[in-house]
This record gives C-alpha cells, structure tokens and sequence, in this order.
C-alpha cells in the first residue's frame, strides 16, 4: 500500500496527486491496525501491484512498518549515489531527492535509457505500453499482473519510468519484488 499524503475530500473525491514529498510504500497490516479507507483528513491508501509498480511511480519502503526493507533501500542507494555523509541519509533527504526525479509540472519524469543495460525491476515504456525487466525477461504490465512480452523487435532506447538513482540503486544489488505473475 502506498501513501502521499491526503489526496482526497470529504466526499472521498481524489483532488491532488501528492501533499507530501515522502512517498512511501507500507504494510497491508502492521501492529493490528484498522482504517476505513479515505477516512476525511487522514492519509489516502494507494494500492500498487507489486513493489515494482511502486518503485517506478517513485516511491519507497516505509521507515516504520517496513523497516528493515528500507534500511536496505537506503543502503544500497547511498552505494549506488555515492553519498559522502558519515551518517546515513535522512529519510525526509532521500525523499526530497527522490522528489525531484519523479514528478515535474504535475507530470511524471521519465529519461532515456539503453534496454540492455537496466537492471531486474525496472519499469520501461514501449510502444505506450509498460513493461518491466525482469531475470525471466520482459514482462508486459497491467493492473492485475505480467505476462510475458512478445516483441518481434525490441527497441535498444527506452523511455525508463522508474527513477534513476531507484534504477543505480536496483545496480547495485537492492531487488525489488515483482507480483507471483511474473514467474512465467
């Protein structure tokens, strides 16, 4: 489940697409807790499909509920951008640098990248659709699950949605764990 802050109105309408910079991906139950969802004045649940989708709409594991997932995305992030700090990188820090590579205008950010060389978990666009890269290949993406991608040519450039220090820190040994339909 995802969260970016409260995005919806009394009459649990959607009116924004973020209010915060920390978008995080959390536990489906953590500690017994209970919500109604779009509860007025509380966070929205936004539901991804696997961890995957959620790293490429530029979010992060939670810091609370999934603790140990995020100290090795933080890890393997500070590896992968160098980070020069004797202290690890805050989470509001990471979340204001991972801001600037996702959204721009109210417009997701994508970049150009060469399909040989992305690593396991990212998502790309191809012919306007999503497909994400995986050990078993590519897999064509929707809502419910992957399949397998059947392409009589693959392009060498691809439109890459998944953020790039996301994509360096996947380079450097952190896996993003893909939805059981991407065992094909």
């Amino acid at each position: 489940m995802g969260n970016r802050g409260v995005l919806h109105n009394g009459k649990r309408e959607v009116t924004r697409q973020f209010k915060t910079k920390a978008w995080i991906t959390c536990l489906l139950e953590f500690k017994g807790r209970k919500r109604e969802l779009m509860t007025p004045g509380r966070y929205t649940e936004l539901f991804f499909l696997d961890e995957v989708t959620a790293f490429a709409a530029g979010h992060r594991p939670c810091a609370e509920c999934r603790r140990k997932r995020y100290n090795e995305f933080r890890d393997a992030w500070q590896s992968a951008s160098a980070w020069t700090e004797a202290r690890n990188v805050r989470s509001a820090e990471l979340d204001e640098m991972l801001h600037e590579e996702r959204i721009e205008d109210s417009r997701k950010i994508t970049w150009k990248g060469q399909l040989q060389d992305l690593p396991h978990g990212t998502m790309v666009l191809i012919d306007n659709a999503a497909y994400a890269i995986s050990e078993n290949g590519l897999l064509a993406w929707n809502a419910s699950g992957y399949r397998k991608a059947v392409h009589d040519r693959l392009p060498e450039t691809v439109e890459v949605l998944t953020p790039s220090t996301v994509v360096k820190t996947f380079s450097r040994g952190f896996r993003p764990v893909f939805h059981h339909t991407a065992e094909v």
